[in-house]
């Protein structure tokens, strides 16, 4: 398994912005939980901490693409500085509004700034990576790679800020968020060795990747899977508490990402014949398959088990929409077209914590989960309708380098 990876980070400055891509796009794991944590702490309810994540994920929805093409534009360093700064002083502001106890809208107002301001760090790093291999086999190595930082970050982080916030502080795990983001922001903006070239697009003539049909397709089927990821986090925080172990949430949701991280190191140590398309359309129906338990366990342990086993189809799904719209978007427009598929998952994670604290107040935590389930379907079924669309003129697989 280890093989394809050997090698990959031997180009100069790639460990500088690997590492610093880690740390800049941890609170993308800590900000939901911690936030739901903090404001159901403060006698909030989970219909509130829900909407608050929800603004989050929707002004980080409408607000990504338009910062991936800035960055397009002006180049990465030139754009993350200063939305990294205001992005700190405004969850700052959110923690503020909830220590002082402000109205209600203020923190709405505050979890928009935060949204607005958080930039998609996952996609310029495979930005990066793609300037280094674009054509050759490393890239779905270094696709893979990136799935497994992301559960890896997704396994540490919820059990990092749960810990933080019940046995220390309701505010110290969102402060950490705070920290590495603004301190891995800033030093993914100093490495200006691997930076992608600036891209000339035209007035009016660059267009936007969300109108190619194969990228609209995807960003629909994100957005339903999004909705799971939103309503699985939001959902089992209330399951654990429901069971007298809301410690243990941060735990659960780590078995989630934990399932997703092996999976991506499998899954990109193979070297595949079967198409793009195919894989996409196979990892859909592998994720609806594992998560339809969930609604019917009863029991702590077994619920992670379970989370665990719903969580090996993550990666491999998120790989393969990656490595197709590398395929579909031009390289002008690479980053806008990486950040459409993380604001498609975006808005899909603030449907899904609205939708599943409201369930979860309404029928309780179990039952909720049955919102999950729906929404994976949902991909599934406008994935495998669309998927024509995905078709490449390419080889099927990248050229071995």
């Amino acid at each position: 398994m280890v093989g394809p990876y050997r090698g990959l980070f031997d180009g100069p400055g790639v460990k500088g912005f690997v590492v610093a891509g880690f740390f800049g796009r941890m609170p993308m794991s800590m900000l939901g939980i911690g936030a739901v944590l903090l404001i159901t702490g403060a006698h909030y309810d989970y219909a509130v901490a829900g909407a608050v994540s929800g603004v989050v994920s929707v002004a980080f929805a409408v607000a990504a693409p338009l910062s991936g093409r800035l960055v397009d534009k002006a180049g990465q360093a030139r754009i993350i500085v200063p939305f990294a700064v205001v992005n700190g002083l405004a969850l700052a502001g959110l923690m503020l509004c909830v220590a002082f106890g402000l109205p209600e809208w203020t923190l709405y107002a505050a979890s928009l700034l935060v949204g607005a301001t958080s930039l998609s760090i996952g996609s310029m790093v495979r930005a990066r990576w793609s300037n280094l291999h674009a054509g050759s086999s490393k890239l779905h190595t270094a696709f893979a790679f990136e799935s497994v930082v992301d559960e890896v970050i997704f396994v540490t982080g919820p059990a990092l800020v749960t810990v933080l916030a019940t046995t220390i502080n309701p505010y110290a795990g969102l402060i950490v968020a705070l920290v590495a983001s603004l301190a891995g922001c800033l030093a993914l903006a100093a490495q200006r060795r691997t930076e992608p070239p600036v891209s000339r697009i035209k007035t009016g003539g660059g267009g936007t990747p969300i109108t190619i049909p194969g990228i609209a397709l995807l960003a629909c089927v994100y957005v339903a899977l999004g909705a799971v990821f939103g309503s699985v986090d939001l959902i089992t925080v209330a399951f654990a508490e429901e069971h007298d172990v809301k410690w243990a949430a941060g735990f659960l949701l780590a078995s989630f990402a934990g399932g997703s991280m092996v999976s991506g190191l499998w899954f990109g140590a193979r070297a595949w014949k079967i198409s793009l398309r195919g894989r996409f359309v196979r990892t859909l129906g592998v994720f609806v398959v594992g998560l339809l338990p969930i609604m019917f366990i009863d029991s702590v342990p077994i619920m992670a088990m379970a989370l665990f086993l719903a969580g090996l189809a993550i990666s491999p799904t998120l790989i393969t929409g990656f490595s197709l719209t590398e395929r579909l978007v031009p390289p002008s427009l690479l980053t806008e077209g990486m950040a459409w598929i993380s604001t498609s998952i975006g808005l899909g994670v603030a449907i899904g914590a609205g939708a599943g604290g409201r369930l979860t107040e309404l029928y309780g935590p179990s039952n909720a989960y049955g919102f999950a389930l729906g929404a994976a379907a949902l991909a599934v079924v406008v994935g495998v309708g669309g998927s024509g669309l995905l078709r490449l003129p390419e080889a099927p697989s990248p050229p071995k380098s």
